[in-house]
């Protein structure tokens, strides 16, 4: 006898052969199914749950198609390969988190199922959703972010399970966390471009109240003009942001990129020329964009990479992923 039940939730907005995919995909995930056990007939599934022959198959062929069900001819239907469900946890979705999310799922293999959230530096938010899903997922990946309630909330998680990446704030050495260096990175890359750099009056760094970009940048930016000797302002004010030609501008949100871009159109400036702009984060646009804006970026592509191997291999990891500057015409 199967053991497996499944009921029809009519206050879900997702569709009933979604359903009851999912609740499957679970049960295998929690080791309620486990390789080999036979799943409920179609007939037994449509006279329990009130669903279509059609609905039943439709499920059954999406989880036929994800390697994780087969049929045997007169028998039924048999789980054939465990699961592990991922609880993903971003910030926000940008150009670049896509590209990130994207190198992930294509390194994962088709039996791992990926459950996507955002948290929008919500701590509420953050504390619910993750509350919400102890116990249900094998594999949790969370961006961090600078909240004094942050360390709480995840080491209610078990370290073997859970994978910090972007931001490595407020994890301990034990817990695994493939991340970017916000810091002695961001002045590296500058020190062996210097001379690019000072080709222009002055290098601003525009950190604007509303993003939340590390403020050891902040730090760091200031220590590399002061070393070599170069004319420097930070803005904190967006609405102050003024370019002037002769400015190089190390841009952290791409909100103020278009601002940067704007005032370049509306003054007749020509980014590389009368006016420079470094831009944080790589993304597939900036490459062609005014025939290419310089970025100083992670590489999300590899970061996405390794978060997938941290799922597949169940390895612990303390990975730093490398940053570097991609010079384009924008100086």
């Amino acid at each position: 006898m199967s053991k497996f039940k499944f009921t029809v939730d009519k206050n879900s907005n997702a569709l009933k052969f979604q359903q009851l995919v999912d609740a499957i995909t679970n049960s295998i995930s929690q080791n309620q199914l486990k390789q080999g056990d036979m799943l409920p007939s179609v007939n037994q599934i449509m006279k329990e749950c009130q669903l279509s022959r059609d609905t039943v198959f439709k499920a059954y062929a999406e989880l036929k198609k994800r390697g994780v069900v087969e049929s045997v001819p007169n028998r039924g239907y048999f789980v054939t390969k465990n699961i592990t469900k991922v609880f993903l946890f971003l910030d926000t979705f940008k150009a670049y988190k896509e590209v990130l999310y994207g190198s992930f799922l294509k390194h994962l293999p088709k039996n791992i199922s990926v459950d996507l959230h955002f948290h929008h530096y919500n701590i509420d938010v953050f504390e619910k959703i993750i509350t919400e899903s102890l116990g249900k997922y094998n594999k949790y990946i969370i961006m961090n972010f600078d909240h004094q309630k942050v360390p709480e909330i995840i080491n209610n998680i078990a370290q073997k399970q859970l994978l910090v990446i972007d931001w490595n704030i407020h994890t301990s050495e034990k817990q695994s966390a493939i991340y970017q260096n916000f810091g002695q990175p961001i002045s590296d890359c500058f020190q062996k471009n210097v001379e690019k750099i000072k080709k222009y009056d002055e290098f601003t760094l525009l950190h604007p109240k509303f993003t939340y970009h590390p403020k050891i940048v902040i730090d760091y930016f200031k220590q590399f003009c002061t070393k070599n000797k170069i004319k420097h302002s930070v803005i904190f004010d967006s609405e102050k942001f003024k370019i002037k030609k002769g400015g190089l501008y190390f841009l952290v949100s791409d909100r103020t990129l278009a601002s940067f871009l704007d005032q370049c159109s509306e003054n007749g400036f020509e980014p590389g020329e009368e006016v420079g702009v470094i831009s944080y984060n790589e993304t597939p646009m900036k490459k062609y964009v005014k025939n290419g804006i310089t970025v100083i970026s992670t590489d999300f592509n590899l970061m996405g990479q390794k978060a997938a191997e941290f799922v597949t291999t169940g390895n612990p990891v303390r990975f730093e992923v490398p940053t570097k500057l991609e010079i384009r015409s924008s100086i």
